[in-house]
This record gives C-alpha cells, structure tokens and sequence, in this order.
C-alpha cells in the first residue's frame, strides 16, 4: 500500500477531485483514480471522500492510499513481431488469430499476455488491457499500437478520441465494389444477435460512424474488390458492417458475409495496413505500414482465377468438330452448338411447335422432326422469317452454352471448351468475358468444300449461300486468339491442336503473373 498527500493549490480551487487526482498523479488512469476514491481510500482534511465529482478549495490535504499497482495477467511466451519501439510505445504486426486481450471467451494466449513477457512495465499497468489503445479483431491482422506507460497509455487514448490517428485497411471484398465511396450510418448492438453490430438508428442506440474506401484492384471478373479503408470512427466492427450493409461484406467473414461469400477464405479479409500519429512524448510525427499476410493475396488470386473458356469457331468443313474431339479425348469439357440444335430441332423438341406456327408443316419430316433441307428452303425466300429463326434458335443456344460454362466452372475445371461455328455471327465475341479465349479451325477453301461435298453431301449452291452467311475466314482469323492450322494430315492437326494448348497455357501463365504483380503492388508486398 502507497500513501500520496496533495495540497489543493489555488489553481485547483472548485475543481472535480478526480480530475484535481488525475492532473497530480499522471501514472495512473483516471478511471483508477475513481475507483479508488469509490472504494473509501481518499480522504480530504482528514474525512473519507467517496465520491468523485467532490469539489475541491484552496489549501485543502488530500490523501490518497492506493495498493500496489500491477495486471493480474500472467506473462506467455509466444512470437510478436515489432516493426518498431522506443521507451513509451510499441508498434507490432498482429498475426490473424491472436486475441489483442484476454476476455472471458478467451482468458489467455492473447498479445497482451506475449507483450508482458518481453516488456514487462506493460504489466505493471492496471486491468486486463494495460497498454492497450486501440483493438483489431481477433481474425483482422495488421498494425497495432500499444503504450508501455500509463500517461503514454492516456496520451494515445486521447488522440484516437480526437480522431488524430491516421488508420488504414485493406479489404478484400465480395461485389464490383466504387472506386471511391464513404459510408456514414449509425452502428449500435444488434437488435436481435447480441454477438453482432449492425447498422442502428442514433435514436434506438446506434452511435456515428464513417468509414471512406478507395479501390485499389477490381478481379477479372468483377466479382471481388481490394479496398484500401480509412475509418474515422472507431466503432466495434465498423468496416466490417458498413462493407456488408453497403452489400460488399468480406471475404471469409463469419459473422457478417452469407455462407457464399464465407467460404471465399478461411478469416475475414482484413488487414490493418497503415496507421499514422504524433508521438506523444517527442512531438514527432510518424507512419508505419505492413504488407498483409500471404492468406490475403492467395484469397485474392483464387478469386481473380477463373475458368477459360475456350471457343472453337471457323468455316464449314474446316476440321472444328475433329479438333474438339481431339480435346475431348485429352479429358477437356467440350459443348457443341450444333448438337445442341439438333436437340432443338428433334420430334418433341422445343422448337418444334414454334418452327410449325411460323413456318407451316412444310418443314416437319416423317418422325416429327424438324426438315432442316426443308427449313434451309424456307430461309432462304423469306428474310424475315430467316432473322426471327436465328434470334430464337441463338437464345436458346446461348443458354445452354452459359449453363455448360456455369456448370464446369463450379465444377472446378481449368478449362472448358465449346464448339459454335457461328461465334462471330451471333456477336457473341462482343460480349466475351476476360476468360474467353477464342481458337479458329484454319483450312484452305478448296479441301472445305470438298469434305462437305463428299461427307455432308452438301452442293456447292448451298455451301456458297451458307458461306455467304457467315464470316469469310480471313476476317475470324483476324479477330481470334489462336490459330489452329487444318492444313495436313490428322496427325498434323494432332500436334497443332496440342501446340494451341501449350499456346494458350503460356497465355493463362502470363495473365496469372501479371495478375499476382498487381496484386502484390496493390498490397504493398513488392
């Protein structure tokens, strides 16, 4: 037990007794300071004192008796990284999954308890947080600043409350997140969940919030964005409820995103990267940022790492279906547009009735199918009837051809393949997604035509109308990725498919690579 005896000078006159206490005694909290005057341990002139807010008069004794100071807590071996330390304050990079604190759920293996083994002033602090001024979640990684003596403790925590601390996150979010943006609601307990904060009106206990994001790294898909976050406002769990109220929760957060979006990552995508402040004993202003640990790049790498989507197009006859069953035999997923017509075009199809309304029993063969010699007729005199086929029949396609991709993708192929001869013609190169790659089926006109004429018994008016309906193959050539050449032999196209694979590999290669380079530019992690 310690004894202090104060005189009330005049400067002090009328002043709080605690507040008289905490400008006398700047080692200890004010908080502490209350508690012991609560508990009957100041006495003013001679009389017990037990309430705080006591006023004081010049000349007056005050004596205060205090037991030894000192945390509870038992110091822990364990690694901490500080990235940097004088004799007031500390600035380390918690790992994800460490306790700042220790707390009922988890009384120890916190930083606190690891920061007491290695500095032990910490623990001559009072309560369970000494030296603490601000948190970060147990699963949100990053730079966090401790004090190591109580009036440093107070210095920073009344620059936080002044909101002169500079700190920034990187968010690693689900959604095409703007590349700029601000969030001001409310946060407060949630309503129902007692374990959550949400966004809660001030007038039933929310508290003001603002958080600001910029975007730093939008994925090829759009489906994930980095974000670089300022919060000015300190409250529990801020960013993480503003990004998901604003429908951009985390990746892996728990507790906030729907199961989708949790299982992105195995923590919540957050990491405290930079933070800014005046230090309180020297007056010198200082900065301090760390890269995020190598869980967020690969989070953020898989969910820019989509399926390629590789289209087999070109002319008729031109080898696209032989090249397609080459990949398919190499264990590649492979759709057909024109089996899928032939499905559509079947007795009791789905374009059936529809071909019968506009075009009259002319074009239905003997089995209930569609006579597609019959059809070509049919297109051919009537241009609109024409037009208003190939936009029904290209829907209908097109579905299909999302549901296969949609299908393998989450399937978790590498790579699919889809062979339409009419990629170009439909438009649908227009509208391709990053992942598109498209391969057109090269082969000189004359050996075409031939293999039409003998394998599809085609006549040459037909193959002429039909090539007039499509791209000539200069002009596909001329807008595709890759070149496989039909020139020769079917080894021959054996080993120029194989070599378009390799091709396309180098090219997956390159994009993955870049995409990794950005990412780590991004995230401070060159």
């Amino acid at each position: 037990m310690s004894e202090t005896a104060l005189t009330v000078g005049e400067a002090a006159r009328g002043k709080r007794l605690d507040r008289f206490l905490a400008g006398e005694m700047p080692n200890f909290s004010r908080a502490a300071l209350q508690r012991a005057v609560a508990e009957g341990r100041c006495a003013v002139d001679g009389c017990i004192v037990t309430k705080p807010d006591r006023r004081l008069k010049t000349g007056q004794c005050v004596r205060l008796s205090l037991p030894e100071r000192g945390s509870a807590l038992q110091p822990e071996e364990g690694n901490i990284d500080i990235l940097w330390k004088d004799d007031n304050l500390i600035v380390c990079n918690k790992p994800a999954g460490l306790t700042v604190h220790p707390c009922p759920s988890c009384p120890e293996n916190t930083l606190v308890q690891r920061l007491i083994s290695r500095f032990p002033q910490i623990g001559r602090m009072d309560g369970l947080r000494p030296g603490v001024v601000h948190r970060l979640d147990k699963d949100t990684s990053g730079i966090l600043l401790l004090a190591l003596t109580e009036p440093v403790r107070l210095a920073l925590s009344e620059a936080f409350a002044r909101r002169t601390v500079h700190k920034e996150y990187l968010a690693l979010v689900h959604g095409e997140a703007s590349e700029t943006g601000e969030c001001r609601e409310p946060i407060g307990r949630h309503p129902e969940i007692k374990v959550k904060m949400a966004v809660v009106p001030e007038k039933c206990g929310g508290k003001p919030a603002h958080t600001q994001w910029q975007r730093l790294w939008l994925a090829p898909d759009k489906n994930t964005s980095l974000l670089a976050v300022r919060i000015h406002s300190g409250r529990t769990h801020q960013i993480r409820v503003h990004l998901s109220y604003l429908g951009h929760p985390l990746l892996g957060d728990k507790t906030y995103a729907p199961q989708a979006v949790r299982n992105l990552a195995t923590r919540q995508m957050l990491h405290a990267h930079r933070i800014a402040f005046v230090h309180p004993t020297t007056g010198e202003r200082l900065a301090f940022s760390c890269p995020p640990p190598t869980d967020m790049l690969a989070a953020a790498m898989r969910a820019g790492c989509c399926m390629c989507r590789l289209v087999l197009t070109g002319c008729p006859g031109c080898g696209k279906s032989t090249v397609a069953a080459i990949l398919a035999r190499r264990g590649l997923p492979v759709f057909s547009a024109d089996k899928e017509v032939q499905r559509l075009y079947a007795a009791k199809g789905p374009l059936v009735q529809w071909a019968v309304v506009r075009f009259g029993d002319i074009v239905l063969a003997r089995d209930g199918s569609i006579d597609k010699e019959a059809l070509f007729a049919a297109m051919q005199t009537d241009a609109l009837l024409k037009a208003d086929l190939e936009e029904t029949v290209h829907a209908l396609v097109h579905d299909a051809l999302e549901n296969f991709w949609k299908a393998h993708e989450e399937a978790g192929a590498a790579i699919a393949c889809a062979e339409v001869p009419l990629w170009f013609e439909c438009g649908w190169h227009r509208q391709k997604a990053h992942n598109t790659m498209t391969a057109v089926v090269s082969c000189p006109a004359a050996k075409r035509r031939s293999r039409l004429e003998n394998s599809r018994g085609w006549h040459p008016e037909k193959i002429a109308v039909i090539e007039s309906w499509q791209w000539p193959e200069e002009k596909k050539s001329t807008a595709a990725d890759l070149i496989i050449d039909n020139g020769a032999s079917l080894e021959q196209l054996e080993r120029e498919t194989e070599l378009a694979l390799t091709r396309l590999d180098a090219r997956l290669h390159e994009e993955e690579t870049s995409r990794r380079r950005e990412l780590k530019r991004c995230m401070g992690m060159d």
